[in-house]
């Protein structure tokens, strides 16, 4: 019983001291997932914590259960929308990616610690994948506001991608200590593994939701259900020879994306008991290190993390993403994204589970690339956005808004806001029909409705509403923000009726007019270049000008921006990452400018040779005297 107590006093701390650290790690910027590695790390150190832990079997146990418990929250918490724009691009980076990088890094590491080559592979797919707990953690937790297209390719990509680089390192164990299959086995298990994750997840997601609506449950027993459900089908996936992560996650983002009873309450039970997994996880892995063998990869670790982020994993993006119409600084900060966590160390697991000699290695190794990744590219994905000027500049000010859960199915929500004092409600604009409030409470009193017809700053107004009118709703309620000259070059100098067609602009504005578009629309014009899937920022020139999407409502844009003076947004800040057409191009310029030296050199060549020699025979019959040199 003392030892009962003693293993939950010592586990309850270390929740305590990781929470707490957090709260530290906030204020000053530091990526939360590095602190809880350094909390397990330093618990484990003799002399600090003393807490000794090297049971691979418990470890690869705790962190596959907890890593479950974060993919289906992952795809809980992703919307279907953001696979319209960002799918191909984000499963492209989720298996050729996690190949390309598997591969670059397999061979560095054969070179600098010098494994056998299946081992050096194993480094490489234990890193090749992005920890979609610290993914989703930076851009959704961090702040930090980019396109939704690159934010959705990075989510969609982290949730996605660690089937892939599971299935590598199954193989290449497999490989070790069996040998090579046929290519007809090998191709038969990755069509298992996907098709069986992805099937009996898409099912699993449906007969979830189902289940929830028809049964009415308590609602305290709501999440009991899904999580219970999510180990369940994690579990069974895996034992019929399926991706049991690709399930889980497959499984999340079916549920969260049709109407779920008590959808609200299970979102934040699901989120909180994501928290508790990360920090379990990371926790448990620093404790399972031993620093005292860092010491000997350690320079070889270095180098690896540092290929990593600065060739494999930008490669990786160079080529997948070729396709697809992304900026070079779009892509840049795609390849800086790339940060490692917990699914690389778990990975690394494997080998020492599989009895390989170089297996502890494996997972010093990966244990440093991670740290590295987290410290450099954790700590700084804000500069960098900044720096890449992707940040899209908020169009109001901050909004205070509450949902509250109806019961039942219900197709309205009720949401209480906080009227700001220079919102247009504040400043006496007519509240439309679809948000006139039930409730307003001025000064903690209720306030009758008739009496309320004016609303004043600070009033808690109670409403009903659709869910498709929350953002009209938010510009009501919110501060009114004007736009800065930093806006004005994301948003255009002026604001144009979408509807207005081609001809029209070009004559308003002296531009160049193509006939073929002329009676287009420019909201069909911008539809056409994008391919339908438009989002707020994109931009298409149009002579010396361009045409911005400003405004958007429930996918159709309302609102057309016009950039007088095209900015130097889209100009590429690292001299990289160029797409098809101006790799193209700057190879042709390339092959212009050598064949021209070629040229230059000849005829520099033939100038330099000495004067051509008369036939002196054919006019004076005497043999030409003969030149020296």
């Amino acid at each position: 019983m003392e030892t009962a107590s003693t293993i939950i006093l010592i586990g309850s701390s270390l929740l305590i001291v990781s929470i707490l650290t957090s709260y530290l790690a906030l204020r000053i910027g530091t990526p939360l997932l590095l602190i809880f590695l350094g909390v397990g790390l330093f618990a484990g150190i003799d002399g600090v914590g003393g807490i000794s832990f090297n049971d691979a079997d418990s470890a690869f146990l705790i962190g596959s259960i907890a890593l479950a418990v974060i993919l289906f929250e992952s795809g809980l918490d992703t919307k279907l929308s953001s696979y319209r724009a960002a799918a191909w691009p984000a499963l492209s980076l989720a298996t050729f990616g996690v190949a390309i990088t598997s591969g670059v890094i397999g061979v560095a590491a054969h070179g600098l610690l010098g494994l056998p080559w299946i081992e050096s592979f194993l480094v490489g797919a234990a890193v090749s994948s992005t920890d979609a707990a610290a993914v989703f953690f930076l851009l959704r937790v961090g702040g930090i506001t980019i396109r939704d297209r690159v934010r959705s390719t990075l989510e969609i990509e982290s949730g996605s991608n660690d089937p892939t680089a599971i299935l590598l390192t199954a193989m290449l164990v497999e490989a070790a200590l069996h040998g090579w299959g046929t290519p007809l086995e090998l191709a038969g298990f990755l069509v298992k593994q996907i098709a069986g994750g992805a099937v009996l997840g898409v099912l699993g997601g449906a007969g979830l939701a189902a289940f929830i609506n028809k049964a009415r449950l308590d609602p305290g027993l709501n999440p009991v259900v899904t999580l219970a459900f999510a180990l369940f089908l994690f579990a069974g996936t895996n034992e019929l020879g399926g991706s049991g992560f690709l399930a889980v996650y497959a499984a999340g983002l079916v549920a969260g994306n049709v109407k779920l009873r008590g959808a609200l309450g299970l979102r934040q039970f699901h989120s909180g008991l994501t928290w508790l997994s990360q920090i379990v996880m990371f926790v448990m892995l620093g404790l399972f290190a031993t620093p005292h063998d860092f010491g000997a990869i350690a320079l070889p670790a270095l180098a690896l993390a540092v290929l990593l982020i600065l060739l494999a994993r930008p490669l990786a993006v160079w080529l997948c993403l070729l396709p697809f119409r992304f900026s070079a600084n779009e892509k840049t900060f795609m390849a800086w994204v790339g940060l490692r966590g917990a699914v690389s160390m778990l990975l690394a697991l494997v080998p020492i589970l599989g009895d390989l000699p170089g297996g502890q290695v494996i997972f010093n190794t990966a244990f440093l690339v991670v740290i590295v990744s987290l410290a450099v590219q954790g700590w700084t994905i804000g500069p960098m956005a900044r720096w890449l000027k992707l940040i899209v500049p908020p169009r109001r000010g901050p909004v205070e808004r509450f949902e509250l859960e109806l019961p039942g199915g219900a197709d309205q929500e009720m949401v209480a806001y906080t009227v700001h004092p220079k919102s247009p409600a504040a400043r006496g604009q007519r509240t439309p029909r679809f948000a006139r409030p039930s409730l307003v409470i001025r000064d903690g009193r209720v306030v009758p409705l008739h009496k309320a017809r004016t609303l004043q700053a600070g009033d808690m107004v109670y409403l009903f509403t659709p869910p498709s009118q929350l953002p009209l709703i938010d510009k009501l309620f919110a501060e009114s923000r004007p736009l800065d000259q930093d806006d004005r070059a994301f948003y255009g100098d002026l604001a144009l009726n979408p509807d207005a067609t081609v001809e029209q602009i070009a004559e308003m504005y002296g531009l160049p007019l193509s006939l073929a578009n002329a009676q287009r629309s420019l909201r069909d014009l911008l539809r056409n270049e994008f391919g339908g899937n438009c989002e707020l920022g994109d931009r298409m020139r149009m002579g010396g000008v361009e045409l911005i999407v400003r405004d958007m409502q429930e996918g159709q844009i309302t609102s057309v921006g016009l950039a007088l003076e095209p900015s130097a947004m889209d100009k590429p800040r690292v001299p990289l990452f160029q797409g098809p057409e101006r790799l193209w191009q700057t190879v042709r310029s390339w092959w212009s400018k050598r064949s021209f030296r070629r040229w230059q050199r000849r005829e520099t060549r033939r100038e330099r040779l000495p004067a051509p020699v008369m036939d002196a025979p054919a006019l004076t019959g005497k043999e030409p005297e003969r030149l020296e040199g």
